[in-house]
């Protein structure tokens, strides 16, 4: 045999590789690295791509089993020295603080701490020994742990399993068959090929590369965004509509056939359907949206709205039982007739049922619809729901801006001219179709500014309570850094 020469591989990394690790990080979601490969070999891949910091140290944590009689030990040793006996005594001396990504960039100042951070590397044969015999040890290294090599398929899923067990959100990036367990056991996995992962993994990527990983978290938080926003407004819709009706069953009254339809159909049914159409926002932002429709911030944004709601149509209400011009039962005329209703000095005339046919008793039904009350509620209810809509379709940080969703801007603008035009510009027809009473035009005016001062407030309210909510997502995360850091990702950067 004949010696040739020497035949040199290199792997190199994909170009979108340390991109994306980076955006992960500026949104603190720290990338781990899950591989079959050796531990130096994957030691080495972690510096390239970023996933351990240039100036990161990093210790190479070897369990053995017990043997002989012995216990099972576990020994460390930094990947920067050489094991030397005065080396290793003079680390066991060291105070070592365990720190994350010190690329993290924290929501709040932080105090000032040691610029080294320090990285875990396992392999596969010591996660196991320490996942038998010391697992109270477990989830302190699995807080700085960043390169777990030679791992077997269902070590990564004992893996995934662990890290789930500390609250955390797990997603999961492969693409072999050994990579089967994990990717169906993650949080989300995604599979980078269409062959034996993608049959267990929730997602696949049409592209074989992590670029995928920013794009899934960005379109799922909005998503998520969209179906809470969608969910508050619906429930605002059926309370508002509750408090309405509520007050007109104190004087017998209702609202109308007709003004059932129209808010159900041309106002709810459009708003809620255009509402969802914002796309997500493109940047990753550390903060995370609520997981909960019983959250905090979910239960405080519908309450608010809601006391709010009750306030402006309770006042409303009795601020036009307190008019002097005020009839109760009074059935109103649009046109020259309604000048002899505004007279303080006349009187509603009778309403008498007995003896009435068909026709008759359907006018007198129609009759015990129109009031003030019922005219008042209506305009304040339907811009009330507009209100709630465009104060609870958010945009930023997880979805882009309102203004760039047109069919909603087209929805509110409609709606919202619409009820402006029946408000200044009575049209009688519009008003005998939709069973509303003719009211004076002072009255109209002080309509117009109870629900412009209700559409403020909403938004307001809502602004503020985003406001403390990112306040208050900074202050947990500075707090617990080292247990609510989440989702947690396991990458693979090879190619």
């Amino acid at each position: 045999m004949d010696f040739l020469g020497l035949v040199m591989l290199q792997n190199k990394l994909k170009a979108e590789t340390v991109p994306v690790l980076e955006e992960l990080r500026r949104a603190c979601i720290r990338p781990v690295m899950v591989t079959g490969d050796n531990l130096l070999t994957a030691v080495s891949v972690g510096r390239e791509c970023g996933i351990i910091p240039a100036k990161g140290k990093v210790i190479l944590t070897e369990a053995l089993p017990p043997r002989d009689g012995q216990p099972a030990t576990i020994h460390w040793q930094s990947a920067d020295e050489l094991p030397a006996a005065e080396v290793l005594e003079k680390a066991s001396k060291e105070e070592i603080k365990l720190l994350l990504e010190e690329a993290e960039p924290p929501p709040l100042p932080r105090p000032k701490t040691a610029e080294t951070s320090y990285h875990f590397a396992i392999g596969g044969k010591s996660f196991a020994v320490i996942l038998d015999h010391f697992p109270d040890l477990l989830s302190k290294l699995l807080l700085c742990g960043t390169v777990y090599a030679r791992m077997a398929p269902d070590q990564k899923t004992q893996l995934i399993e662990a890290l789930q067990r500390m609250d955390y959100y797990v997603g999961m990036c492969g693409d072999g068959a050994n990579d089967c367990g994990a990717l169906k056991r993650a949080h989300a996995g995604i599979s980078l090929s269409e062959l034996e992962a993608s049959v267990a993994s929730p997602f696949t990527s049409k592209i074989p590369n992590i670029s995928c990983v920013p794009d899934l978290i960005r379109e799922g938080r909005a998503a998520l965004v969209t179906s809470f926003c969608v969910f508050k407004f619906m429930a605002l819709y059926s309370i508002i509509q509750y408090l309405s009706v509520l007050l007109l069953y104190s004087i017998l009254s209702n609202l109308g056939d007709v003004q059932y339809l129209f808010i159900d159909v041309a106002i709810i049914l459009s708003l809620a359907f255009t509402m969802s159409l914002n796309r997500a926002w493109p940047k990753l932002v550390p903060q995370q949206p609520p997981t909960s429709l019983v959250s905090p911030q979910l239960l405080l944004s519908v309450f608010t709205q809601i006391l709010l709601s009750l306030g402006f149509q309770v006042g409303s209400f009795l601020l036009a039982q307190g008019q002097p011009w005020y009839h109760p039962k009074e059935e109103g005329h649009c046109g020259p007739r309604a000048n002899l209703t505004l007279d303080s000095n006349s009187t509603a005339p009778a309403n008498v049922t007995a003896g009435l046919g068909p026709e008759e008793e359907e006018a007198h039904d129609t009759s015990s619809v129109r009031s003030l009350e019922n005219t008042t509620l209506f305009y304040v209810s339907s811009f009330q729901y507009v209100a709630v809509a465009l104060a609870f379709a958010k945009g930023r940080p997880f979805r882009q801006p309102t203004h760039t969703n047109g069919f909603f801007l087209a929805s509110l603008v409609t709606i919202s001219g619409f009820l402006l035009l029946l408000l200044l510009w009575p049209i009688p027809a519009l008003e005998e179709f939709l069973e509303l009473d003719c009211i004076p035009y002072e009255w109209r005016l002080i309509l117009l500014v109870l629900t412009l001062s209700n559409v403020v407030l909403s938004l307001s309210l809502e602004v503020s309570l985003g406001l403390l909510d990112q306040g208050c997502g900074g202050l947990r995360s500075s707090v617990f850094v080292a247990s609510l850091l989440q989702p947690q990702t396991s990458f693979s950067p090879f190619p």
